[in-house]
């Protein structure tokens, strides 16, 4: 006797992001680089030809989606596996069936989700199978992997990192609930494509944030006859924040993080701040504020203070650790160091202009005296001969010659008088004066 389905499994009645759930590659949003046709991922989902692999990417990008769109293709046996309900004896009995079916000749792939949730024993319970090919699996970490998966179980996986969507892929997503029927196609709504824009941009990458936004923003607008209008005004208050009112290209996006970075180099810590505040109060990733904040901590301050970049690093961290809203006070905190500190862009300046060289000059070789000789054969041909230790020189310098012949001489990095780099650049020039002396001898 078959059941009937409850009042609350109706598709109906699901969450949105359930409903528009993709159903196979082409419904996918985002990935391109892993997804785009004749790329990897794809060629090896379409042939059935999946091995063990990992996906890595922050929450919202379909992870999870890309391992039910692998079980729906799929010829072999298809196990959905969480870490977080899962213990040693649910890993062993699912093993001992992946065991019999590999004897009958049937695959069996196992998806684990939040794989970073399992501590070493667990991990380790799934190893010996991996390797003698009881199973293929496939695991989902919002962590890296580097740090969260046994080295042993991560060197037998492929990687694929998943990249948080953009802002116009979530735009896309968006129009597509508001028309598909799946979604909200059976009902007449009403939403400007700026307020579409607003909660894309909202969302930070995240499809199921931006679903569940778009969601709420539609049941709680405004009933006019048969119509739902949605306004920027219901968005803000189901999300509690205002908005900055992003355009397509995300002008105004780009707009502020140069007026916090320009602020910065400006040594403004009152105006630096306020962009702060403007960006995360809009909703804006603490991470990618963070990674900017690491960027100028050496493009603009450099060795004039060098613990700036340590700061910079640190923030990040405790962005990671805590997020959103208490990890403000970490990043306010660096980006008044770093409005505070010296400055300088001499590191800049300097790979810039060996970049342009190195750009102009790709064929120019590496001077034998500083190549490595691992072989018999090498040593022969004067690699390595004449190579000076600088450890064993009585200063700690040499004059061997690093420099490709047509760019010996050349200056690359021109320190500052700026904080720290000023004894930077005294040491730098004791160094130069005693290589001149030396050479003349």
């Amino acid at each position: 006797m078959n059941e009937q389905p409850t009042f609350f499994e109706h598709d109906e009645m699901q969450p949105l992001a359930a409903r528009l759930r993709p159903r196979d590659l082409d419904e996918f949003y985002g990935q391109k680089h892993l997804l785009g046709e004749g790329k990897v991922l794809r060629r090896l989902i379409e042939s059935d030809r999946v091995t063990s692999m990992i996906f890595w990417g922050p929450p919202g990008v379909g992870k999870t989606t890309l391992a039910r769109i692998i079980a729906g293709r799929t010829k072999a046996k298809f196990i959905d596996f969480s870490a977080v309900t899962s213990g040693i004896k649910e890993i062993k009995q699912v093993m001992e069936q992946a065991e019999k079916n590999r004897r009958f000749g049937e695959k069996t792939i196992l998806f684990v989700d939040e794989i970073h949730r399992f501590n070493k024993a667990q991990q380790d319970a799934f190893l010996p199978f991996v390797e003698k090919g009881s199973i293929i699996l496939i695991g989902a970490t919002t962590e890296n992997p580097s740090f969260e998966v046994n080295g042993a179980l991560l060197s037998r996986c492929k990687v694929f990192v998943l990249q948080a969507l953009k802002t116009e892929e979530l735009a896309e997503l968006l129009r597509n609930a508001v028309t598909d029927e799946r979604g909200f196609g059976r009902q007449k709504v009403e939403i400007a494509p700026e307020t579409i824009e607003m909660i894309a941009a909202f969302a930070n990458g995240d499809a199921r944030s931006a679903l569940s936004t778009l969601e709420m923003a539609i049941l709680n607008g405004d009933l006019q006859g048969d119509r739902t209008v949605v306004t920027q005004e219901t968005v803000e208050q189901c999300t509690s924040k205002k908005s900055l009112l992003y355009d397509k290209t995300g002008e105004e996006h780009y707009n502020l993080i140069s007026a916090l970075h320009k602020s910065m180099r400006n040594s403004d810590p009152d105006a630096a701040v306020y962009w702060l505040a403007r960006m995360l109060e809009a909703g804006e990733d603490p991470l990618y504020i963070a990674r900017r904040v690491t960027r100028f901590a050496s493009e603009d301050i450099g060795l004039a203070d060098p613990r700036a970049l340590e700061i910079a690093i640190a923030a990040y961290q405790a962005c990671h650790f805590i997020g959103m809203p208490e990890c403000s006070v970490h990043l306010t905190e660096a980006v008044v160091y770093m409005s505070v500190t010296p400055k300088s862009n001499s590191c800049d300046v300097a790979y810039l202009r060996a970049k342009q060289d190195a750009l102009t000059m790709l064929a120019e070789p590496v001077p034998l005296v500083i190549r490595n000789a691992p072989t018999k054969l090498m040593k022969e041909q004067g690699y390595g001969k004449g190579y000076q230790y600088a450890h064993d020189a009585e200063d700690k310098l040499t004059t061997m010659q690093c420099l490709p012949d047509s760019l010996v001489g050349k200056e690359y990095y021109l320190p500052t008088e700026e904080g720290a780099e000023a004894r930077f650049k005294a040491r730098l020039e004791e160094i130069k004066a005693w290589k001149r002396e030396h050479s003349k001898k």
